[in-house]
């Protein structure tokens, strides 16, 4: 076996736009470094180390591939168990040919949702896959995308090249928890990555659970960065956490839109509402867990008439907002997110919010049958 330079090497290291040293290795993070020193609050940093559609990727002809990584993952106190690391899973040829548990490393304990973390070492652990086909080959090798991942080590029983340019166009695709995709039952299950392997494009997922607020550093990442369709999925952070009135909202939405134009002007773009959510519908947030472990909200419809928003009025305003600009962008498109996961398939949504992993690839399906077909916005 043969140890292959995770930086400076032949590995490429895609939907990661940052790589961070720290002391078992490096770890990927999904937005830009300046952009940490823009915002206080640490669940945006946590988020970003998420891997959701970070893989690595490369040529080579070995029948042994092992991976070194030390995880973090977190347990409240009242659990019995840390919450699972994930999987990793191997594509070769684009096809799925091994799936590996993250080894359990770095655990985070805390007393309740939110309170700050007690830190139980881990040590790194090894992923390894074996019997891969002979001859040289193109691999990606995805990460959990609910668990930070250190990259530590890799390793081949063979030569390791570069990767080919193969041509596909590159999408680059923000939201919120809903397109990170925590519940999907591995990293090749998002709904985003269902969508680009249908579509024959290549993802990036600049998704921020619980922060997909429209903020203007993600704007100026995305204006930033090489991309030939653009998707932006917005409104249910921020009725959850009431973060704008309706005064606001439209304002906000119309800013994040002229700054990726700013660098794309002309490229497909295309602008989702939520999905559907019961109990936000029709009442404004905040929103929280309710005992029952659904999500519920603790605004009161009343409030709409003051400014308050809900998904119905987010969707209607996001549709106002899409049909205004559209006599002079020709290349901006609107889709209900309804049309994703709408209100008949709510079952599908075990806390009131998030979809099972069975519904994140059905929503994947639906994305690219209508964003890919013959006449859709990402033709």
């Amino acid at each position: 076996m043969r140890t292959v330079p995770l930086v400076g090497g032949p590995v490429e290291l895609r939907g990661a736009l940052d790589l961070e040293t720290t002391r078992a290795g490096v770890m990927p993070r999904r937005l830009p470094a300046w952009t940490k020193e823009q915002y206080q609050d640490p669940s945006v940093y946590g988020v970003t180390v998420m891997p959701s559609g970070v893989r690595l990727v490369f040529r080579t002809d070995a029948t042994v591939v092992e991976l070194d990584v030390l995880t973090s993952t977190g347990q409240l106190d009242a659990d019995p168990e840390p919450r699972p690391t994930g999987m990793l899973e191997l594509l070769v040829d684009g096809a799925l040919t091994g799936r590996r548990q993250a080894p359990m490393g770095h655990v985070l304990r805390m007393s309740e949702p939110g309170a700050e973390p007690r830190l139980i070492p881990g040590e790194p652990g090894t992923v390894r896959f074996a019997g891969l086909p002979g001859g040289m080959k193109n691999v990606e090798l995805w990460l959990p995308p609910q668990t930070p991942t250190e990259l530590v080590a890799l390793r081949a029983d063979g030569e390791v090249r570069a990767p080919l340019p193969d041509g596909r166009r590159r999408w680059v695709h923000h939201g919120s928890s809903i397109s990170h995709c925590i519940e999907a039952d591995g990293p090749t299950g998002t709904w985003p990555v269902v969508a680009a392997a249908l579509g024959g494009v290549e993802v990036i997922n600049l998704s921020l659970p619980g922060n997909g607020l429209l903020d203007p550093y993600v704007a100026r990442t995305i204006r930033d960065l090489p991309a030939d369709l653009i998707s932006l999925k917005t409104g249910i952070n921020i009725v959850g956490l009431a973060a704008f009135r309706l005064r606001t909202f439209g304002p906000a939405v119309h800013g994040f839109l002229d700054t990726i134009r700013d660098g794309h002007p002309d490229t497909p773009l295309l602008l989702i509402s939520p999905v559907s959510c019961p109990a936000v519908e029709e009442a404004p947030g905040p929103a929280t867990m309710g005992p029952d472990g659904k999500v519920t909200a603790l605004g009161a419809p009343g409030e709409v008439a003051g400014g308050a928003l809900t998904l119905t009025v987010v969707r209607a305003e996001l549709a106002r907002i899409a049909a205004a600009r559209q006599a002079h962008d020709p290349h901006l498109h609107y889709l209900d997110g309804r049309e994703l996961l709408g209100p008949d398939e709510t079952d599908d949504l075990p806390d009131g919010l998030h979809p099972t992993a069975t519904a994140y690839r059905r929503m994947g399906e639906r994305f690219a049958a209508h964003a890919f077909a013959a006449d859709g916005p990402f033709r």
